[in-house]
C-alpha cells in the first residue's frame, strides 16, 4: 500500500521535470558545463533536479534523497537508511546536447538495499515506464497503459542487442562468444535502452563504462517486474548503498531467463571496490 500511494505522485513529478527539460530542449535556452569527471551537465539537468527534489520532499519529507546532481553523501551517513530516493534528473545529457531527444527522467525508491519503485519518463515520446515491486511493469503512452514483459526469445531467432549511439560497437562485439545472428538497436540514454529490454523490443543491453547507481535504480525494478535481470559483468547482482562510491561496474540487462546468457556473453572480472 505504501508503494502504491507513492506511484502516482512520483509519475507526476517525473512528468513535470520532463516538461521542463523538453521546454529547455526545444528553446535551446540552456548552459552546458563539465563536471570533475569530464561528463557534461547542463542548466536543464539542474532545473529538473530542483523540481524532483521539491516534489519528493513535499511527498515524503522523512525520506532522504540521493541525486546525481546533488552533493555526495558518505556511506557512513547513508548505510543505515531503511529507504531513500535515488534520482537522475536527466539520464542522457549527451543526447540532450546532441539533439537526439533520447533523454529521460529517472526516479527510484530503494528499500533495504534494493529498488522497490521505479519511474522513467521519456519527454520526446511522452512515455512513462514504471513498476513497483511485486506488481508488474507498465508502459503508459498518453492514456494507454499496457503491462510489459521481456521478449519470449526462441532458439534460432536473431538476438536483439541494445547499444549506445555514442560508444564504439567493437567492445560489445568482443563480448559475444557464440555464432548467434545479432541485430543491434542503437538508442540514447541508459534507462531507455534498459526499458527496450523490459518491453521486449530488445533481448539484452550490454553497458560498458562509467555509470552510477542512479542510472540503474529505477530500471532495475522495471526490468525485474517485466521478467528480466540486471547483473554485473560476472553475472552477479548489482548492489545499492553498500559501497563508499555510488559508481556501478559494467552491467548487463538481460531479458528472458531461459536464454543461456553465460554461453552467449563472456563473463569478465569486475572491480567491486570502485573508488570513482
Amino acid at each position: 500500500m505504501f508503494l502504491s500511494r507513492l506511484l502516482d505522485p512520483v509519475k507526476s513529478a517525473a512528468r513535470e521535470a520532463g516538461a521542463e527539460l523538453w521546454q529547455l530542449y526545444q528553446s535551446g535556452n540552456f548552459e552546458q558545463q563539465e563536471k570533475a569527471d569530464l561528463s557534461p551537465v547542463t542548466s536543464a539537468d539542474l532545473a529538473a533536479n530542483r523540481i524532483i527534489i521539491n516534489r519528493l520532499s513535499e511527498l515524503t519529507p522523512d525520506i532522504p534523497i540521493i541525486s546525481e546532481e546533488s552533493y555526495f553523501v558518505p556511506l557512513a551517513q547513508r548505510q543505515d537508511w531503511p529507504r531513500y530516493w535515488l534520482i537522475d534528473p536527466m539520464d542522457g545529457t549527451q543526447e540532450f546536447v546532441a539533439r537526439s531527444g533520447d533523454f529521460a527522467v529517472s526516479i527510484a525508491l530503494v528499500e533495504h538495499g534494493w529498488p522497490a519503485l521505479g519511474v522513467i519518463y521519456w519527454p520526446k515520446e511522452n512515455v512513462l515506464y514504471y513498476a513497483t515491486r511485486g506488481h508488474g511493469a507498465f508502459k503508459q503512452q498518453r492514456n494507454l497503459i499496457n503491462r510489459i514483459r521481456v521478449n519470449e526469445h526462441q532458439a534460432g531467432e536473431t538476438l536483439k542487442i541494445a547499444i549506445s549511439r555514442r560508444q564504439p560497437l567493437q567492445p560489445i562485439v568482443d563480448l559475444l562468444q557464440s555464432k548467434h545472428d545479432v541485430e543491434y538497436i542503437a538508442l540514447g540514454s541508459c534507462s531507455l535502452k534498459s526499458c527496450l529490454v523490459a518491453e521486449g523490443k530488445a533481448d539484452c543491453y550490454l553497458r560498458l563504462g562509467p555509470t552510477g547507481e542512479w542510472d540503474t535504480g529505477a530500471v532495475h525494478v522495471i526490468v525485474e517486474e517485466a521478467g528480466g535481470k540486471i547483473l554485473d559483468s560476472e553475472f552477479t547482482p548489482l548492489s545499492y548503498n553498500q559501497r563508499d562510491t555510488l559508481a556501478n561496474p559494467d552491467f548487463m540487462v538481460m531479458g528472458q531467463a531461459s536464454i543461456p546468457w553465460p554461453q552467449l556473453i563472456k563473463a569478465r572480472a569486475t572491480e567491486r571496490n570502485l573508488t570513482a
